[in-house]
């Protein structure tokens, strides 16, 4: 339902920006237009010109902000996890925030997907509304758009035992 209603809200500004004729709507693919602005120096000069957030904007600040919560052990699915995990132990490899999240941008709205992984033992259902706050809260105020939902799937829960690589065979 709210993804039917960004595609509407993307399919309006993309009207709109035809009907200001072409050439005149410099849109970034996979972008949103927060602010529209207008022209002239009769109008404030906060308002000259437009605010556009690339998709990606959204996917780094959900990402951190569910990395935020304690509980939250890593992000993603088994396959991105196990690539991004050869990744970060390559030396001046860099985590990727954004593994594990998914975004919809509409013109004023986004909604956010979420592939979690908690730790042992702590109530799933706690930090899945945690990391629900803590995102929509973060998104909200950095980029100014409205987040109509938060999805959160819990795909493994991280176990004590995991951490013990001691690299050692048991068998000779």
């Amino acid at each position: 339902m709210a993804a039917q209603q960004m595609e509407t809200e993307t399919r309006k500004g993309a009207a709109n920006g035809a009907a200001r004729g072409a050439g005149a709507d410099r849109s970034v693919a996979g972008a949103t237009t927060v602010v529209g602005g207008s022209a002239g120096a009769d109008k404030p000069a906060a308002t000259r010109g437009r605010t556009s957030i690339a998709d990606v904007v959204v996917v780094k600040i959900a990402g951190m902000a569910a990395r935020e919560i304690p509980g939250v052990y890593d992000m993603g699915g088994g396959l991105a996890r196990t690539i991004g995990a050869v990744r970060d132990r390559v030396p001046g490899g860099r985590p990727n925030v954004g593994r594990g999240v998914k975004v919809e941008v509409g013109e004023r709205q986004t909604a956010i997907d979420l592939d979690i992984v908690v730790e042992y033992g702590v109530p799933i259902t706690d930090v899945a509304r945690d990391v629900r706050e803590n995102v929509i809260a973060a998104v909200e105020r950095i980029s100014g758009l409205e987040v109509v939902e938060v999805n959160v799937a819990v795909n493994d829960v991280h176990l004590p035992d995991d951490d013990d690589d001691s690299g050692e065979s048991r068998v000779e």
